[in-house]
């Protein structure tokens, strides 16, 4: 396994040192490349950007079928819910333990970055405490027992804010049944969202969410 980890933060390094800017690339340069960037997937991808007003008076959903993502302002982040998911919300001053399962595309090399769906890290669920503060929400990874953290926490267990921007819209719970679905969300995320390599190589990731209330 340790092997299998080496060489994927070996591409993954690889990816980095492309996104990042020769000596003569501005910052204000990176973040053009990386706006041009998510543009063209929202272009390619015929996605409906919808304005909070546009979400809100919606009741908070997207229509997948129509490729709708809201763009969210304080965050720079596009948020598709497929699933708003069973259970309910994290209320004002709760902490709960969150498991994840997610893919993770660079959209400025266009390609499948990490992901615990799929592969040798299937058996991996990313595990999280999050506390929910006045609507902010804080968390943070569990060593050992997380595939972003291995990858990308430089010594930090800070979950990155990107992950953590969908939970004022979707309901945290545990699927007990087939009628019992747990959320699951798609979502761009700038580098300033993002983990330390996003925001060291000025890139955006999109990411494929799902998020269930562990024990």
């Amino acid at each position: 396994m340790k092997k299998i980890v080496f060489l994927l933060l070996a591409a993954i390094s690889v990816a980095v040192s492309i996104s990042s800017c020769s000596d003569s690339e501005t910052y204000a340069d990176q973040k053009k490349r990386e706006r041009s960037a998510i543009n063209k997937y929202i272009s390619e991808n015929n996605i409906k950007v919808l304005s909070e007003a546009e979400f809100n008076s919606n009741g908070q959903v997207t229509d997948t079928a129509k490729h709708e993502y809201v763009y969210l302002n304080n965050s720079g982040c596009y948020l598709q819910i497929i699933r708003k998911g069973c259970g309910e919300k994290l209320k004002d001053g709760e902490t709960a333990t969150i498991l994840c399962r997610y893919q993770e595309y660079n959209l400025l090399t266009d390609s499948l970055q990490s992901s615990n769906m799929i592969g040798y890290y299937i058996s991996v669920v990313d595990k999280m405490n999050v506390t929910n503060t006045s609507g902010t929400f804080t968390g943070t990874f569990k060593a050992g027992e997380s595939l972003m953290y291995t990858l990308y926490g430089s010594g930090s267990t800070t979950v990155p804010s990107g992950w953590l921007v969908p939970l004022s819209y979707i309901n945290i719970g545990r699927q007990d049944s087939e009628d019992n679905e747990i959320a699951r969300i798609r979502i761009i995320v700038p580098h300033t969202q993002g983990h330390a390599y996003a925001t060291q190589g000025v890139y955006p990731c999109l990411y494929d969410l799902t998020y269930e209330k562990g024990y």
